[in-house]
Formats: structure tokens, sequence, C-alpha cells
């Protein structure tokens, strides 16, 4: 039993406390006792802020290791850690302020100015600011401040975090992770890929989600590992960092990019043990392309906001490309028809499960809580998939319409509601298409008003002022109707058909 979560992370590496943890681009290091005390000098703000265990501090920053030291601060404190995109735009952000209540919002300084009134008009009782070299209120306040030692007790079913995802409404829901999900799923991961001692993380991955902050800084924590902490994803710095590295995370977006480099192949890649995709699929070619030129296979693993990771290929034996792998350990997985029903081996049908990894709930939406769980207990993903004899399962589509691209999850809805509140449009309805690179990329099928009709240029224009970078269509594509069934529903199914080749 776990009864605060940075102290279950302390105590697998406080015997480590003189070694590197983060190795950061301009050289410098953070040892696990530099992140300690920071993030009890961190914690320490977070009390003089009057933030309580159990509420919620939202987060918009740059990727530091300040970053780092506040998300373990509020696991010190009790708080629950909520992180957002930092491409969100003020109109974005607004919506998670008001629907979250948070007692604290801290943002980057340069952004404060805009952000500020926005928190202001959500609410929000106190906005602080981080910067990725200290700086900021929050860096200010610490220094004057008594670093805060003491850990709050919490229960293991306590929400350690809020991560927020969506669905084809458009309304953004807020998934509550527990001590328990988290430490769970953490140990599992650490054992079933097999951390060493001397195992060396490169760590390339945003950390305002899942797979950056979860899954590979968790498993570094457990182990003790050092990590080599890059800002962002370049695929030039990365191979540089390779041969220092034993282990490396990532979406299937920096494998294709590593393979466009001349230079990338068996050398840079001698020191490795592990390469893990995931966060969308890994293509066919990609993994049979990247075993030509490495001789290593990349594993893929399978996992989502509400329940970290489900299944992965083995550590030893066979990875099979197109597959996620095997349920992990407490996890049960199936493949079920609409009603529930599991469905026989082969068949294809919506993958559910059950575990201790999985969700407490969405916040304040009990209703849509109680529709996602079967009576039984069992999580409706959302995806659709298959299982073999054996249990190994492969995903082949996702009964919503979520797009994935480059790793990141785009909700057609809120592109859609941008899209059809302006003037020239009738309606719109937005696809995601095969990209080389991102794996998926999005684009708008609009149908434009007879009189003035919007322009493909019009549109996104105005997509870029309201949306962040990453959900922005990359094309739209003018028509006289969009295709629909006997109900009126559209049918997207046919327009994936017919741009797909766009």
């Amino acid at each position: 039993m776990h009864l605060n979560l940075y102290k279950f992370f302390r105590d697998r590496f406080g015997s480590s406390l003189d070694h590197t943890f983060l190795v950061c681009p301009e050289g410098s290091r953070l040892s696990y006792g530099d992140i300690d005390h920071l993030s009890a000098c961190f914690a320490a703000v977070l009390i003089h802020a009057k933030v309580a265990a159990g509420e919620r501090v939202i987060v918009q920053v740059d990727k530091s290791p300040g970053a780092v030291a506040l998300y373990l601060a509020c696991l010190r404190v009790g708080a629950v850690y909520v992180p957002l995109n930092i491409a969100y735009t003020a109109t974005e952000v607004s919506y998670f302020l008001r629907d979250a209540a948070p007692a604290l919002f801290v943002c980057r300084p340069e952004a404060a100015a805009k952000f500020y009134p926005v928190a202001t008009l959500a609410g929000v009782p106190l906005s602080h600011t981080l910067g990725t070299s200290l700086d900021g209120s929050v860096g200010k306040l610490a220094r004057k401040l008594t670093p805060h030692e003491a850990l709050t007790v919490r229960a293991p079913g306590d929400v350690a975090a809020m991560l927020y995802t969506s669905g084809t409404t458009g309304r953004s829901k807020g998934a509550m992770l527990t001590l328990d999900n988290l430490a769970s799923n953490a140990l599992t991961l650490h054992r079933y890929w097999g951390f060493k001692p001397d195992d060396v993380l490169l760590h390339a991955l945003p950390i305002f989600h899942v797979h950056g902050l979860f899954v590979a800084l968790h498993c570094a924590m457990l182990n003790a590992s050092r990590v080599i902490f890059m800002p962002q994803f370049d695929a030039s710095e990365v191979s540089k960092a390779l041969p220092e590295s034993t282990v490396m995370m990532g979406v299937p977006t920096f494998y294709t990019r590593l393979l466009l480099c001349a230079d990338f192949g068996r050398e840079v890649c001698g020191h490795m043990r592990l390469f893990i995709s995931g966060s969308a699929p890994l293509s066919e070619q990609t993994f049979s392309e990247f075993e030509q030129r490495t001789g290593h296979q990349i594993l893929e693993r399978y996992g989502m906001t509400e329940t970290g990771m489900i299944t992965s290929n083995p550590l030893e034996g066979e990875r099979i490309a197109g597959t996620v792998g095997y349920a992990l350990p407490e996890i049960k997985i199936r493949v079920s028809d609409e009603s529930g029903e599991p469905l026989p081996a082969g068949q294809v049908g919506g993958v559910e499960l059950k575990g201790p990894n999985v969700f407490s709930g969405y916040w304040r939406m009990p209703e849509k809580t109680e529709e996602e769980f079967r009576k039984d207990g069992y999580f409706i993903t959302g995806d659709l998939g298959t299982l073999t004899e054996d249990g190994r399962l492969s995903l082949v589509g996702r009964s919503r319409d979520l797009i994935i691209s480059g790793g990141y999850n785009i909700y057609p809805k809120e592109i859609e509601s941008v899209i059809d509140a302006l003037p020239g449009v009738v309606e719109s309805a937005v696809i995601g298409i095969p990209h080389v690179d991102l794996g998926e990329s999005s684009i708008a099928i609009v149908v434009p008003s007879r009189d003035d009709p919007a322009s493909c240029e019009s549109i996104l224009e105005a997509t870029a002022a309201q949306l962040a970078r990453f959900k922005q269509p990359r094309d739209v594509i003018l028509v006289d109707e969009l295709p629909r069934n006997t109900m009126g529903k559209v049918q997207k199914n046919i327009l994936r058909e017919r741009f797909d080749g766009k």
C-alpha cells in the first residue's frame, strides 16, 4: 500500500541521491538529491499558496527539470497534478481552468500577460510562473521559503493526477488517475521491460501526457536511472545521444525520422538495449526497416490516458509487427461485441479491460464514467481489435473518430466546431488520412455557403488563430455536400476512401 506516491519513488532512488538523474542539452546535470531538494522547495511554494491535498494544480510550462520537480512537489503535498500541452491557446486553457477549478495555475513567464487574465476570469485563486531556468515566481518564492520535507499521507484510491482527454463530443474529460493506478503500472513496466541498474533512458518526449511523464519518468525513478533529458525530439541530436543510452521510448514519428538520417544504423545503436514505441500505431514498414538498419526490433505497446499501459510485446520472445502484444500482468483484456459479450479469437470487436491501472473516472462526469464501464467492471476503450488464441492483441481501428498524429490525439469535433462557426461555411467534416511521417494527418472537408463562400485560406487562418498547431488541419477541401446515410449521419468512411491519397 502506497500512502504517498513521491515516497513510493523515493524509496527506490533514495539510496542513490548522489547519482545523476537528469542530463540536459546545455550540459547541466541534476542528481536525485538535487531533484529531491528542489521538489521540497517547490512543495513549500504549494503550501504557501494554501494548496490542500486533493486540490488541483494546472501546469502549462515548458519541459524542464523544474517542471519535473513541480510534478513531484504536487505528489509530496497530495495535490492533483494537471498538466496541459503548451500549445493550447488561451481559449482552450480557459475551458480547463473553469472545468478543473484548480487552486493554482502555473504557466510560462512569457505567457503570464496572456493567461493570467484568463485564469482570473475562470475564478482561479492564484497564478504563478515557472521558466526553464527556474525563473518566474515559483523559483523566486522557492528561494525565500524553507523546503517542505513532510509528505502528506494519502490513500491508494486518492487521485494523484488528472489528464484531459476527449471524445467525439468535443468536450474534454478529466481522467482521474489514482496513486494505485500510477504505482501499479510503473512497477509492472519496470519489471516487464527488464530495467537494469546501468540503464540510461533517452527522453525526447513531452511531459504533459502519460507517455513522457508517467511511463518514461516513473520507470527511470524506480530504477534510479540517468535520463538524457531533451526539450524536444530532434533526429540529429537523438542520434548523437544514442551511443550513451540504453533505452529509448518514442512515438512512431521518432523512428520514421531517425530512418531518414543517412548515418543512422547499427553503429549508432550499438549500445542500445531497447527501443519502445507507443501513442500511435507503428507501421510494419517502419518496424521492418528499423530492424534492417539497426538490428533492433522495436517493442510496440498499447495504452491510453485512462489506463496507462495495457499491453506490450514481450521483452524476451517474438515481437510481431502490427500487434501490440499481450496483456500486462494483473490486467485482463477481452474483445467484445456491442453488448459486452466476449468474442472468439480472431473476430473484430471492442477492446475492453480490467485491472489496477484503470482510472477512477472522469472528473465531474459520473454519467459519462458509468457509460464507459460494463456492469462487470470492464472499461470500454473505444478501440477495435482482435485477439489470438494465446492472447496477443492487434488493433484494427477505432470506434470513434480519433485521429493520432505524431503521437498527439486530435478530436475532429473540436476542429469542426471552429470551422462550422465561420462565416461562409455550411458544415464540415474532419478526417484523418495516412501520413508517412506522422502516422495520420487531419484534413477538413468543408461545404461552403453559396453566397460569399469561405475560402480554403480563410479557414486555415481561422483554425491557426484558435487551435493549437497540432490540431490545425493540414489541408482544406471544398465540396458541394457531405455523404450521409439514411439516418443523416455523415459517412466519414466514404470521405476517408475518397481522399485517402490526398
